[in-house]
């Protein structure tokens, strides 16, 4: 008997490893769209609001896939809606393939897509999962857990990407690239989701293999089916899921245009361009590795991002301390309003030093996501299934605010440009405010549609 339980000890902590890897993978995936971004841009010779396509094409699966992806985990449970979605990561990644060896941009665009529809549906599906697999008593610590390895793939993917797709990119005032930079950019987009795939194609026979084991570890209780449309009245129905969902959108879209115009930002002559600063500055300078040539390339600038989104993972650390002694509502109005103040001085006063700012918005973007969706869980009137369905769609502001930031950034310069992320962040600051004065209803989780 104790071998048997210690052997299912064992399965039990492979399957939350094997879980674990795909919150890294989704991570490393979702931020290698930053480089990709300022990649094509140079590859296919786009405009700003073009190359913001290859954000938007990822980040509209959220808002096509996220309530499908819930129907499908209440239909087959959460193995089988795994391994569902690492077929389609891989089919999104062999995509990607052919894109890179073609050389044809919507073929970018649709691998993206379907890559980001598989992940949509592996969020939903591992969530879950990784609270289930082990001692109830600690699934809040595994859910962490997972979350800090996403975060850890978050931070590793810009500085892969940079080295593979942007290794002699050059994208200022219109610069195309000399066949030989545009093959080795091809050439790394190519190798990366060659090896992506095989990762994924591992860990969905690992699944397939150990699927009784794994789904033994998920209550067998069955989810009701709920008709989508049931869900969206409910949720429509909500004030304050209606303002979680614009908040919501707001904050990725305001995160992710940020992101994805951050190469680009950096690399400008007025910033980081001209200027051998930042290599002075200790890890940041060992983890861009300068080329020896004066002024940051777009390529050093690439890895540059990795710390936007470090500072992410540094600040969910620092954000739980202070959500422990500060009003989750004020913590909220004082990140938002100090976001505001860095997208100005980045639009307004520029130079050297607003790259170190830009770089730092990533402390201050930790809490939001977490803080939004339950400050509005608490207070919509809608079921927690509505709700929670309806803030997961509006994920889709990653693929419509870089868009827009790509049309101001065309028009002027990427650094002005951050007045549209500022402006967002001033409408999550009055959401804070409104919510502050608004009390919590402490229901949302005890209803249910019927």
């Amino acid at each position: 008997m104790a071998n048997t339980q210690a052997g299912s000890r064992t399965t039990t902590g492979l399957a939350f490893a094997a879980v674990t890897t795909l919150f890294f993978a989704w991570g490393f995936i979702t931020s290698l769209i930053d480089p990709l971004v300022a990649a094509v841009k140079g590859i296919f010779t786009l405009s700003d609001f073009e190359a913001q396509l290859a954000a938007t094409a990822f980040f509209l699966a959220y808002g096509l896939i996220s309530l499908p992806a819930a129907i499908l985990l209440a239909r087959l449970k959460a193995v089988p809606s795994i391994l569902f979605a690492l077929i389609t990561m891989v089919v999104g990644c062999l995509t990607m393939l052919v894109a890179a060896n073609l050389a044809v941009f919507p073929l970018v665009l649709l691998g993206l897509f379907v890559l980001a529809a598989g992940i949509t549906v592996l969020q939903v599906a591992a969530n879950p999962l990784a609270a289930a697999l082990g001692d109830p008593k600690l699934s809040h610590f595994r859910l962490t857990l997972s979350q800090t390895f996403n975060s850890f793939g978050t931070f590793l993917g810009p500085l892969l990407g940079a080295s593979l797709f942007l290794e002699g990119v050059e994208v200022k005032d219109g610069a195309a690239l000399d066949a030989a930079v545009r093959a080795g950019a091809l050439a790394g987009i190519d190798r990366a989701y060659f090896w992506i795939a095989g990762l994924i194609a591992a860990l969905a026979l690992f699944f397939f293999l150990s699927r009784r084991v794994v789904s033994a570890a998920v209550p067998e209780t069955p989810a009701p089916v709920v008709n989508p449309l049931v869900l969206l009245a409910d949720a429509f129905g909500s004030r304050w899921a209606l303002m979680g969902a614009g908040a919501i959108f707001l904050y990725v879209g305001a995160e992710v245009a940020i992101g994805t115009q951050m190469a680009l930002f950096l690399n400008g002559n007025t910033i980081w361009g001209a200027s051998d600063a930042p290599f002075g500055v200790p890890l940041l300078g060992l983890a861009m590795g300068s080329d020896g040539v004066p002024g940051v390339s777009l390529q050093e600038a690439g890895k540059a991002v990795a710390f936007y989104w470090g500072g992410a993972m540094v600040g969910r650390l620092i954000g739980s301390v202070l959500l422990s002694k500060v009003k989750a509502t004020s913590l909220l109005a004082l990140f938002t309003a100090i976001a505001v103040a860095m997208c100005l001085y980045v639009a307004i006063v520029g130079g050297v030093t607003a790259g170190f700012v830009a770089l730092a918005m990533g402390l201050f973007n930790s809490i939001m996501f977490p803080v939004i969706f339950t400050l509005t869980l608490e207070r919509s009137t809608a079921s927690e299934a509505a709700t929670s369905g309806l803030l997961c769609t509006a994920i889709v502001g990653g693929a419509i605010i870089p868009l827009i930031v790509g049309v101001v950034s065309g028009a002027t310069s990427h650094g002005v440009a951050f007045v549209v992320p500022g402006l967002c962040y001033a409408l999550l600051c009055g959401f804070a405010i409104v919510a502050g004065r608004t009390g919590a209803r402490n229901v949302a989780s005890s209803k249910s549609l019927h």
